[in-house]
């Protein structure tokens, strides 16, 4: 025991040399940070609902997996609306996006399939591709063409199974979009499936808020993740895929099978939201408009901007991207600094996230703050 504890000890050491140790912050400061991009996470509805809920006797707790007695009306509910508000045939509620991502990925691909990703693809994907027996390979990002190289090669090395292809629509760290059009044609030519976490896009674009894949909801070889615990404001994940992969994954996904389910009243809550969505229009126009504004800011203080809420100022080394973080911190901004392994080695960064807990004046003094500081930091 105290020979671990001394291993574990010289690993957090040798973490904070390399300016990658972690530790839990408090929230400080306005919010340039969070995914609460809509800011409903405190919003009066989404109270309401739980309140309405709570009175109408939803239990807080689940009490058990699905598969026993945790599955609730409430969950079912929400799940039969997620199905109809993003045009799929049917939708599974999970307690987080995280999960969902490791479990589609480590219960659908089987021995003799191939699994391509994105080289930018999110922790979760990895963590379910770790675990299967089926090929996997990364590809340069957002390069749809090599996506297709990739499944050529396979094929003239004699693959013969199913192709599995792995994308966010939104790259949370790099804020810039997938070639979803591009990829979803090269699935439909190779009899691939074509899985898309929108964990980003959810509630902020496509029409209605359905995200950029709304146009591919409900083709049987798409299967889309949804994420609401960012611009929903609640937490847990929707999979919206056809009926069969569903009925599939509660059979034979163990995160799935054996895990205690979501609490009913973030079910009741998420549905709120979605309504949330549907029926407030301007949250989207504003915060789009708002990320519009952000980064042409970013672009006058001389950094590069994106099309997104998510604009990335990257740094290089982590002990200067952690040094300027905490100067901007020190003025009233919550900015945090992105670190390996998270984001690729030599790239750490500042990830600016716009949301509608901010304003265009807090915008353009925060980059001003951003370019001071990195002029200031050696």
């Amino acid at each position: 025991m105290l020979e671990a504890a001394a291993e574990q000890r010289r690993t957090l050491e040798a973490l904070m040399k390399k300016g990658r140790y972690r530790e839990l912050a408090p929230k400080v400061g306005l919010d340039f940070t969070s995914n609460d991009y809509l800011g409903l996470a405190a919003s009066p509805r989404l109270r309401g609902a739980i309140s309405w809920a709570i009175d109408r006797g939803v239990p807080v707790g689940s009490g058990g997996s699905r598969l026993l007695r945790g599955n609730h009306p409430e969950h079912e509910a929400l799940e039969q609306e997620a199905a109809r508000f993003f045009g799929a045939d049917r939708a599974l509620y999970w307690s987080s996006g995280f999960a969902a991502n490791a479990a589609l990925f480590s219960t659908l691909p089987r021995r003799e399939d191939l699994v391509i990703y994105d080289e930018l693809v999110h922790a979760s994907v990895h963590e379910g591709i770790a675990s299967i027996k089926a090929q996997s390979t990364s590809v340069p990002h957002n390069d749809a063409d090599a996506f297709s190289d990739a499944i050529r090669r396979w094929r003239l090395s004699g693959g013969k199974g199913r192709v599995w292809i792995a994308v966010e629509s939104l790259y949370s760290m790099e804020g810039d979009q997938a070639p979803l059009t591009d990829l979803a044609e090269i699935a439909n030519r190779e009899g691939a499936f074509l899985i898309i976490d929108e964990a980003h896009a959810t509630g902020i674009y496509g029409a209605g808020g359905r995200g950029f894949s709304a146009s591919l909801e409900g083709r049987e070889n798409v299967i889309v993740l949804h994420t609401c615990g960012k611009a929903l404001g609640v937490s847990g994940a929707i999979v919206c895929a056809s009926r069969t992969i569903c009925e599939y994954l509660v059979n034979r996904a163990r995160s799935f099978i054996y895990s205690t389910a979501p609490s009913p009243l973030a079910a009741a809550a998420v549905r709120e939201a979605l309504k949330i969505v549907s029926d407030s229009p301007q949250r989207r126009t504003k915060l789009q408009d708002l990320a519009t504004f952000a980064n042409s800011t970013a672009i006058k203080a001389g950094f590069a901007a994106t099309s997104s809420q998510i604009i990335p100022i990257k740094i290089g080394a982590s002990g200067h991207a952690m040094r300027v973080a905490e100067q901007i911190k020190a003025s009233g901004f919550d900015v945090r600094a992105i670190r390996p392994p998270t984001v690729p080695e030599g790239t750490a960064r500042l990830r600016v996230a716009i949301t509608l807990q901010v304003d265009r004046t807090a915008v353009t003094t925060l980059f001003g703050l951003i370019r001071e500081a990195m002029e200031r930091q050696p």
